[in-house]
């Protein structure tokens, strides 16, 4: 399952992740893993999560982004939870190219039985509705 996390910035959208990830962590028999670009979270969350920082594997675009998120599926059976910070600051802000790639993530999600929540830092009246659609209440 995809979940959207949508808002403008500095409505709290990174502390609700971060508390998600602590709920997955304690709740999940499996593997979580937070994608970020940087590394300013890591003393935000537990040891036992897997911290990606993109900017270490060049991801730029939402091509690679989902690549990247198929690579770590396809190595790691175990992976349960996958949460991504700020996706528009790691892969762009074409709105295009965002909906595409969420089409795709759930695609992948509900097969492998892994939930994915993704924050993006914009109005939710400015979305479009490929991305809408996936967005929290």
């Amino acid at each position: 399952m995809l979940k959207v996390i949508i808002g403008e910035k500095g409505t709290g959208k990174t502390k609700k992740l971060i508390d998600l990830v602590h709920q997955a962590e304690e709740q999940t028999n499996g593997s979580v893993v937070f994608i970020n670009k940087g590394d300013r979270h890591i003393f935000d969350v537990s040891y036992r999560i897997r911290l990606v920082d993109t900017k270490e594997f060049d991801v730029a675009t939402y091509a690679s982004l989902y690549g990247l998120v198929c690579g770590m599926i396809s190595q790691n059976y175990d992976i349960k939870n996958i949460f991504i910070d700020s996706v528009t600051k790691i892969a762009g802000d074409n709105m295009d190219d965002l909906a595409n790639c969420l089409d795709r993530l759930d695609k992948i999600a509900k097969k492998f039985d892994v939930e994915i929540v993704i924050i993006i830092s914009m109005p939710k009246a400015d979305a479009p509705e490929g991305v809408l659609k996936y967005a929290e209440e």
